[in-house]
């Protein structure tokens, strides 16, 4: 007997409560800027292997194919998530839109962000984020390079609304201070990226042309964390829920601790730094870790002329995924804790299987319009120099970079 089939999903079919909450909740009012926005790269492949510029490379990606041989923690990544199918969040991209490629993409994200109420949209890569550890480091920065192309060229330049940090290929620090010299001016482009899941440590002397060129630009600086199934300490776990768990907070707080310990802060300080989908509840902690160990142990680290926690609370942060359903109370303390109404930016995660509408900080009974206001848009449009004004719904208005 054949089992029933089930029609797929599509991003309509997952997000048509979305635009009624939206609706409900008064947000055409409010300025919405989604700071964690997904694409998966591998979608436009054919388009992204155009911008390298060397065959013997393209080449080696392109004999990876649909089975992305080349990134291989991406393929356990996607099959372990979706729960055997019941999770199909990061499979609805089957929407029948026009155009192919890129042009299907910005057909895609516009259709997103029109259902979820967004007014501009921080994108990212997915699988590029795997990247830190490859084993073939020597790729990093080829790859970097032809997706900084495809980004600009072919969906900032079709849709002002979107907006990127482009991703540095931290294994080659000078190829990450080209890609800043190259493209800070380019509109969209508001900042640079490095993903958390990584070896080298980013307090090393090598990254400081890179820290010093980002400064220099008025540009933020983020750190998007992952998880990896193939790191020793992480193979311990033996399902997903725990290596989720752990993964995206560890990666934050090794890079955060680094940041800070170093005293990176005071070495740049007017360099604005963004961590991306580690969630909030590691926070609280790791400032009082960091500042009951200081206190004890000043020696260690000479260039901090503030407690840890104060150097923390200068930090940036998005609030996917923002724990706590069970405790308000701690979430609240937490906010308090990381200066929410002025740090705090609001990010869906969208398309993966956990993401959040606006409507999960505007739900919030403890804070205020003001609050609600700053943290659904008003922050990110200062740290990113984005238009405060919101975006006409006919042609959004191109981000005014601070640079």
């Amino acid at each position: 007997m054949a089992l029933p089939t089930q029609e797929p999903l599509t991003q309509t079919d997952l997000l048509e409560n979305a635009a009624i909450e939206a609706k409900a909740r008064g947000l055409d009012d409010y300025l919405v800027v989604d700071s964690d926005f997904h694409q998966n790269e591998h979608n436009a492949w054919g388009e992204v292997l155009e911008f390298f510029d060397n065959e013997v490379v393209r080449d080696f990606f392109l004999a990876g194919g649909r089975d992305r041989a080349w990134l291989p923690a991406s393929v356990q990544n996607a099959v372990i998530q979706d729960v055997s199918g019941r999770i199909a969040v990061q499979r609805v991209l089957n929407e029948e839109l026009a155009g192919a490629g890129s042009e299907r993409e910005v057909a895609s994200i516009r259709r997103t962000m029109d259902m979820l109420g967004t007014d501009y949209t921080l994108l990212f890569p997915t699988e590029l984020l795997h990247f830190g550890t490859n084993p073939h480091s020597e790729l990093e920065a080829p790859l970097a390079r032809a997706y900084a192309r495809w980004i600009t060229e072919r969906i900032l330049a079709r849709e002002p609304r979107i907006i990127t940090l482009l991703y540095l290929p931290f294994n080659d620090p000078e190829a990450s201070v080209e890609i800043v010299e190259r493209y800070a001016d380019v509109p969209g482009v508001v900042g640079f990226m490095v993903t958390s899941v990584r070896y080298r440590p980013v307090h090393d002397r090598v990254y400081a042309k890179v820290y010093r060129a980002i400064e220099e630009r008025d540009m933020v600086l983020g750190f998007h964390t992952a998880f990896h199934s193939y790191e020793r300490s992480m193979e311990q776990l033996n399902k997903f829920i725990s290596a989720h768990s752990l993964a995206f907070p560890h990666y934050q707080m090794v890079q955060m601790t680094n940041w800070v310990i170093n005293g990176m802060p005071e070495r740049f300080p007017g360099l604005k730094v963004l961590f991306i989908e580690g969630g909030l509840a590691f926070v609280p902690f790791l400032m009082e870790r960091l500042d009951h160990e200081y206190r004890m142990r000043v020696s260690e680290a000479p260039l901090l002329k503030r407690l840890p926690s104060e150097y923390m609370r200068d930090f940036y942060y998005t609030s996917q995924p923002m724990e706590s359903f069970s405790n308000q109370g701690y979430l609240q303390t937490t906010l308090e804790m990381i200066a929410a109404e002025t740090q705090l930016l609001y990010a869906s995660d969208w398309p993966h299987w956990d993401f959040d509408l606006p409507s999960r900080v505007f739900d919030l009974p403890f804070l205020d319009d003001a609050a609600k206001r700053a943290i659904l848009g008003e922050n990110a449009a200062r740290i990113f120099g984005l238009d405060p004004r919101r975006p006409g719904a006919e042609a959004a208005a191109a981000p005014i970079a601070a640079k």
